[in-house]
């Protein structure tokens, strides 16, 4: 046994005993546990710098990051909830906050808000976080999203500032399909593949849910955005194979030229610039059919009612809702500006992220209502058989809202 093992070890009996005699060695009577969804390899180094920070400015507190994938963290929260062994803090996709609530196990955080603190933020990004008037989520991250296009490839065509209507994308993506190269990139697997559809159904006119709550995209300019994407696989439009590509397969046709068009969210300009820094593109708002739209997207960071160290918590939300550390998540992330202060920083007075703060306003978010991860799969699956053939898009889409109005309580 090594010198330092044996020291090891004899502290740690002076500790046990201290311990034993109800004395406790260590000064931080405070840790605050903070579950982080993985965005990025930047994500749990910036939470650590942050903690790092937060901790010498309050001695006697410790914050102890926790980063976890995407697919696998709402069925770990889930888990430590169940077995009450759940972070203080959790960042949590939005539309999870409905269940939460239910099961009560948010904490409000109205009671810890002044006037001054909700006015930091960007008023539509703080909306979503509110159920039955209480806020129980900060927008710890947002995006919209808008059309990305290849100048080179749409100038060959004719169209030097991007296309603008759907009827644009198909007479583009036809004479590019002249040239070999797919015009219009469409998703069809994995997660979003719902909301790829709802791009072409807001744009035409239509809804998700109808104005009773129930679901509203069996609707006429819900079978027509149907048929148009539809329409655009059998024309050969479209990369072949649409249901074998998620979201980040699209962007990796289109940062390889692949694919002439694509919808997606901030975040694919600053992957690009890392590693596709020849290649010239724009953001257009999404194509219009009838009228424009785009879909906004938060995700929230909540408190856990059954957290006992609520006080310190909130300090450390407060904290991270500070002009400079959401300026430095934000624009190494990749996302929108959710407080004022940050939007107001030189790091967002790029083009790029103009363009998707010009949308804002006529932003779709995901409705706040219990079923809704049910009524996306549903969706999902409905799209996925008029991508392969196997249904038309009306037998496809009411059959879907059939069953998303079961999901949905109807």
């Amino acid at each position: 046994m090594s010198l330092h093992a044996r020291a090891s070890l004899t502290l740690g009996k002076v500790a046990a005993a201290l311990a034993f005699a109800g004395l406790a060695l260590s000064a931080h009577a405070d840790t605050v546990r903070v579950t982080v969804a993985h965005y990025s390899d930047a994500t749990a180094p910036y939470f650590e710098k942050m903690a790092r920070q937060f901790e010498k400015a309050n001695p006697g507190t410790t914050i102890k990051i926790e980063d976890v994938n995407w697919d696998t963290l709402q069925q770990k929260l889930q888990t430590d909830i169940s077995g009450n062994a759940n972070a203080d803090l959790a960042i949590v996709g939005t539309r999870w906050l409905l269940d939460f609530v239910k099961d009560d196990v948010a904490e409000p955080l109205d009671g810890y808000m002044d006037a001054s603190f909700k006015n930091r933020f960007i008023a539509p990004f703080l909306a979503p976080g509110q159920i039955n008037g209480k806020t129980y989520g900060l927008p710890i991250a947002a995006s919209a999203r808008a059309l990305y296009y290849n100048k080179d490839l749409l100038a060959s065509v004719g169209y030097p500032n991007g296309p603008k209507t759907w009827n644009d994308v198909i007479d583009a993506s036809k004479k590019l399909k002249a040239k070999g190269v797919a015009g219009f990139g469409l998703q069809g697997k994995e997660i979003e593949t719902d909301v790829y559809y709802y791009y072409a159904l807001w744009t035409n006119g239509g809804d998700v849910l109808n104005k009773e709550g129930k679901a509203g995209f069996d609707s006429p300019a819900g079978i027509k955005a149907a048929t148009l994407y539809k329409s655009m696989i059998d024309q050969g439009l479209t990369q072949p194979g649409v249901t074998g590509y998620s979201r980040e397969d699209v962007q990796n046709l289109f940062k390889q030229g692949r694919v002439a068009m694509m919808i997606s969210a901030p975040f694919l300009a600053k992957q690009i610039k890392k590693e596709a820094p020849n290649l010239k593109y724009g953001i257009d708002p999404l194509p219009v059919g009838t009228n424009g739209a785009t879909y906004a997207v938060t995700d929230s960071i909540v408190m856990f009612k059954n957290s006992k160290v609520k006080k310190d918590a909130w300090k450390f939300l407060d904290y991270l809702f500070t002009k400079e550390p959401r300026v430095e998540f934000t624009s190494t992330e990749g996302f929108l500006p959710t407080t004022k202060a940050e939007a107001t920083d030189p790091a967002f007075n790029d083009a790029d992220t103009k363009a998707f703060i010009a949308l804002l306003p006529q932003a779709r978010f995901a409705p706040t209502v219990t079923g809704w991860e049910d009524t996306a799969k549903a969706v999902t699956n409905a799209m996925q058989a008029v991508y392969l053939g196997k249904a038309k898009p009306d037998d496809a889409l009411k059959q879907a809202a059939n069953q998303a109005n079961q999901a949905l309580g109807h």
